[in-house]
């Protein structure tokens, strides 16, 4: 009965030692002195503090340089070597599987490594729908076979690559949990999440705002910096440099840092009394309410008078009584932006609000102009009287609160200057701040417009695209440099001698690779025309049944039947077009987008597009060698050729080892021998 135990257990391996050799060569480059130097490293995460990240976690093992593009470029590749190792195997067979559900997580790693990424993602979409598209025409298969095949595509590329994206955050926000520097550019519940910074203010604040209630409003719109409405003692000049005039009103401004004149307090305009009730009054969406100022107990008030540096708009100050034909206008009506129901609770940190002027309609708004001197270069605040629409500018939240107790001016300053001492917890969930990391660099009027729009693509596009600051960085540099490389990126100088590392490539390869898109262009566009007239350089159909072509077909010339075993299928047309449509569309989709970004571009963000022209490097070789050299005396010549290439990519590669691993120190003139270019940032040192 157990007699199969004593049969022979055979294994049976494929193994391709040029794909070892390869990937061993590989390795051994981008490991080689991966520890040196020291100064070359990313501490975002050590500490587990938050830097305010620009894309979403850095998630594998970093680049020697430390950046995260060369790893998505790996995971590029490998999504696209899955997906098309997948179905060079019988359909739902374990190794199908296997590669199908690599694929899905490679996308879900190139995704959460760079938001680049994402343009690669939606082109493997792309692929996986026409494959789809064909399989739901092809009357071989049942109804019931088809929608497995279905399935099974959706959860490895859609299913799987969100989980696992969700599941980066997550570990992410776990790992990372405590404030670091710029965190200001996260919203106020976002930054009262975190450990320390906010949070050690903001813990155990009321959550309803009251009458009575001390608050400070930030802006939510956070640019050009994140600001506190404030005010201070000093008016508004009599006269502006331009001539025009202005009321001679306390300063209403937006102040960047943390101060006691940001205190304001919620006051109910039919009673005189500054303090919170017991039980306190809370206040509602559609109440109107006045605004005083903490520290000079003026009101907030705007009139039709125009605003310093907006003339178009209202000017906002703090009403003072020079017993003139001018009366305060200080009635505000509370707008919550975010509110459930029109009956909502004015919430700390939580709710966004704007303030409608009762008189003039207009609502408070962040102009983001700086003052002049007179105003201490703190930013404008004006009242914009044709609202149309909706604008972070004009929405405030609540972000430091208290109940006030004191009715006396002197002790209610000290009360100002106190912190706050109340133990009402509160937490933002996982996916608020997940949703929040997705646009960091998008406004909420970008976002509620992508609702009506194409939300995922919009919301991208912006993220990916936004600049962060207006100044240029030294290294920076045009998509037109990176295919020419025009440009390096100097990383590191040792102290005391010449060593040094920079980001620079190939250019045997980098140029080889350039070469061998446009020989595929031209090619494919020749072929085509021929077609047009009837004329097949390569055929139509492969005479491998089973198998759908693939790009490693194209580079290999062979696929697997049902028992695994390798066949040479003929090679068609539709494989030489697929090929193109991974590694030329792949090029595109990751290098065309920069032209129309207005954020900061750096060599590295080529590297993504520059491993699909890569990958189209053997298929154009293997094509010339095995398509187009027709004799055996042309296959050899093109062989060795090929060699020589090669040697000279190796070549290349060593002569410019120095300025990769940065273990070597160059005299000055050996130095200026690897500036090729002179666009090269070579570092010489002067002593």
């Amino acid at each position: 009965m157990l007699g199969f135990l004593k049969r022979p257990v055979v294994v049976t391996a494929d193994i391709n030692l040029n794909v070892v050799a390869l990937t061993a060569v590989g390795l051994l480059s981008r490991l080689w002195h991966l520890a040196y130097p020291r100064a070359v490293v990313i501490q975002q995460q050590r500490a587990r503090v938050v830097f305010a990240p620009a894309a979403s976690p850095h998630w594998g093992v970093l680049d020697p340089h430390g950046l995260p593009d060369p790893v998505g470029a790996r995971f590029f590749s490998l999504r696209c070597h899955g997906g098309c190792s997948a179905d060079a195997y019988w359909p739902f067979s374990l190794s199908w599987w296997f590669w199908l559900m690599l694929t899905g997580v490679a996308c879900s790693c190139a995704v959460g490594v760079k938001y680049m990424g994402i343009f690669t993602y939606l082109l493997v979409l792309a692929v996986a729908s026409v494959h789809a598209w064909h399989l739901i025409g092809d009357q071989t298969l049942s109804n019931v076979c088809v929608l497995c095949h279905l399935l099974a595509r959706a959860a490895a590329l859609l299913v799987i690559p969100t989980l696992m994206y969700l599941l980066f955050f997550y570990v992410h926000l776990i790992l990372v949990y405590r404030s670091g520097p710029h965190d200001q550019i996260m919203s106020s519940a976002f930054q009262a999440s975190l450990e320390g910074g906010l949070a050690r203010i903001t813990q155990g604040q009321p959550l309803e705002v009251a009458y009575g209630s001390q608050v400070t409003l930030k802006n939510v719109f956070g640019k050009p910096v994140p600001c506190w409405l404030h005010s201070h003692q000093s008016t508004y000049p009599m006269i502006y440099e331009n001539g025009r005039g202005s009321s001679h009103q306390q300063q209403v401004t937006c102040y960047p840092f943390k101060d006691v004149n940001n205190w304001w307090i919620v006051k109910d305009p039919g009673r005189h009394q500054l303090v919170v009730n017991n039980p306190p009054r809370p206040v509602r969406h559609g109440d109107v309410v006045q605004l005083v100022h903490g520290m000079t107990t003026r009101f907030l008030n705007t009139h039709d008078v125009a605003a310093p540096l907006s003339p178009h708009s209202q000017e906002v100050s703090c009403y003072v009584d020079y017993n003139i034909s001018m009366p305060s206008q200080n009635l505000w009506r509370l707008d919550i932006v975010n509110r459930e129901s029109d009956t909502e609770v004015w919430k700390t940190i939580l709710s966004e609000v704007r303030l409608v002027h009762v008189n003039t309609s207009a609502v408070l708004k962040l102009s983001g102009a700086h003052l002049p001197d007179w105003g201490f270069q703190q930013l404008e605040v004006v009242g914009e009287k044709l609202s149309r629409g909706y604008h972070e500018s004009m929405v405030w939240n609540v972000e430091e609160h208290r109940y006030g107790k004191s009715q006396e001016q002197k002790e209610r300053e000290l009360e100002l200057h106190s912190p706050a001492q109340m133990d009402v917890s509160r937490n933002l969930s996982f996916m608020a701040r997940f949703l929040e990391l997705q646009p960091l660099r998008l406004s909420k009027d970008d976002v509620r417009l992508a609702t009506r729009l194409q939300p995922l693509a919009f919301l991208q596009w912006r993220m990916l695209t936004a600049k962060s600051d207006d100044s240029e960085h030294k290294y920076s540099s045009s998509p037109l440099d990176w295919v020419t490389l025009d440009t390096s990126i100097a990383y590191w100088l040792h102290p005391r001698t010449s060593a040094q590392i920079h980001l620079l490539g190939n250019i045997v390869i980098w140029a080889s690779a350039s070469l061998a898109m446009v020989v595929y262009v031209l090619l494919f566009f020749w072929y085509l025309l021929r077609r047009r007239r009837s004329i097949c350089d390569i055929p139509e159909e492969t005479k491998c049944c089973r198998c759908i072509p693939t790009l490693l077909e194209a580079s290999s010339g062979k696929c697997k039947d049902q028992a695994g075993i390798a066949v040479t299928p003929g090679y068609s047309w539709l494989r030489w077009v697929l090929a193109g449509a991974l590694c030329a569309g792949g090029w595109a989709v990751n290098y065309l987008p920069f032209f129309m970004m207005e954020k900061t571009l750096f060599l590295y963000h080529y590297l993504p597009a520059l491993t699909f022209q890569i990958l189209l490097l053997p298929v154009v070789l293997q094509h010339v060698s095995d398509h187009l050299c027709r004799s055996q005396l042309l296959r050899s010549l093109f062989s060795a050729l090929v060699v020589a290439w090669y040697s000279c990519a190796c070549h290349v590669f060593n002569t410019l080892r120095p300025l990769t691993y940065g273990d070597k120190s160059l005299s000055p003139s050996e130095l200026k021998a690897l500036r090729w270019k002179d666009s090269w940032d070579i570092l010489i040192r002067k002593h």
